[in-house]
């Protein structure tokens, strides 16, 4: 069991691994990449990484307030579903209208490996790799769609 401070101290030290490594990855367009700032160019679109003891994903958030907004987003993603799958090489986990306490509606596609554990430190570097590699697949999908996105959500 790993202590509030230790549980601190692991993720910054790991999250600093994480950008270490994609600091070498360019985006598909070419360009330098803050990954885990990754913009979206979107407002209310929201990628992220996280590792946890349940497991490592990459999500995709529709969280605008607007709800006739974020249907449109879902509904041309739901267009793209086979472009998008085709190039993560694995289908994602599509969630439509889900909720927390920070966020009253939102909706998400995650990639995830539920087989890993953020406390496991012989878990880091697949989990790393799971990571880094759903992002590069993402991101090549996401610079080749993106304007559709931004003009959807103007």
């Amino acid at each position: 069991m790993y202590s509030k401070e230790e549980k601190k101290q692991l993720k910054i030290d790991f999250w600093n691994r994480f950008k270490v490594h994609m600091q070498k990855k360019r985006s598909s367009n070419g360009r330098r990449m803050n990954w885990l700032a990754y913009p979206s160019e979107v407002k209310d679109i929201y990628i992220r990484v996280d590792a946890d003891d349940s497991g490592a994903r990459l999500t995709f958030d529709i969280q605008g307030k607007d709800a006739g907004v974020r249907q449109i987003l879902w509904e041309q993603l739901h267009e793209l579903k086979n472009v998008l799958e085709s190039e993560m090489g694995t289908d994602g986990i599509w969630i439509e209208n889900a909720s927390t306490s920070a966020v009253p509606v939102f909706n998400r596609i995650l990639w995830e490996r539920s087989d890993l554990n953020f406390y496991n430190p012989e878990d880091h570097p697949e989990i790393i790799n799971f990571l880094a590699d759903r992002f590069i697949h993402f991101d090549a999908f996401y610079q080749e769609f993106k304007d559709i996105l931004i003009n959807l959500a103007m």
